[in-house]
C-alpha cells in the first residue's frame, strides 16, 4: 500500500514540474520575435469574406459551399426552421424551385418530424440537406440522383406555395 502512496505522489509530482516548464514555453514575457512582429494598425480596415453565390454553371459540388451557407443562415434565424423556411431561402438564393423536394414537417401521427431532408436536383446531381433535432444540426451533402430521377428517398410533400 505504502509503495502504491508513493508511485501515485512521484506521478503528481512529475505532473506538476511538467505543466511548470510547459506554462513557462507558452507564457511569460515576451521574446524579442514578439516585439519584432508589427502591430495591427488601426487605420487598415478588416479584409471582408466575400460572401458566396451561386454558380449556375457550376456543378453542385462546387456549389455546395453556397447551398450550407443558405441552410445554415435559415438556421442561424430560426432554430425551428420547417422545410418551408428552407424551400424559401433556397428560393430566395436563386435556385431552382422546380427541382426542390421536401419531407414533412410533422410525422403521421402529428408529432413534430425527428429531421426533415430538403434537395435541389443540380447539374446532374442532388444538393440534399437534412436538419432537425435528431440529426445533430445542419447537413450538407452532394448526392446521385436516384433511378427515379428525384433527389429523396420516400414519401415527400408538395411544394405548392
Amino acid at each position: 500500500m505504502r509503495r502504491r502512496a508513493s508511485q501515485v505522489t512521484g506521478a503528481a509530482a512529475l505532473t506538476f514540474a511538467t505543466a511548470v516548464l510547459l506554462a513557462g514555453c507558452f507564457g511569460g514575457a515576451p521574446s524579442p520575435s514578439d516585439s519584432a512582429r508589427p502591430s495591427p494598425d488601426a487605420s487598415t480596415p478588416p479584409t471582408a469574406v466575400e460572401p458566396l453565390v451561386l454558380q449556375p454553371d457550376a456543378s453542385a459540388d462546387e456549389n455546395l459551399p453556397f447551398f450550407d451557407q443558405v441552410n445554415t443562415g435559415v438556421v442561424a434565424a430560426n432554430a425551428a426552421a420547417g422545410g418551408r423556411d428552407f424551400i424559401d431561402a433556397l428560393v430566395a438564393a436563386g435556385f431552382d424551385k422546380a427541382a426542390m423536394s421536401v419531407t414533412a414537417d410533422q410525422t403521421t401521427l402529428g408529432e413534430p418530424a425527428d429531421s426533415i431532408q430538403f434537395a435541389v436536383a443540380f447539374q446532374g446531381a442532388c444538393l440534399v440537406g437534412q436538419y432537425g433535432p435528431k440529426s445533430g444540426g445542419y447537413h450538407g451533402a452532394v448526392r446521385p440522383v436516384l433511378g427515379d430521377g428525384g433527389c429523396l428517398i420516400g414519401q415527400t410533400r408538395p411544394i405548392d406555395w
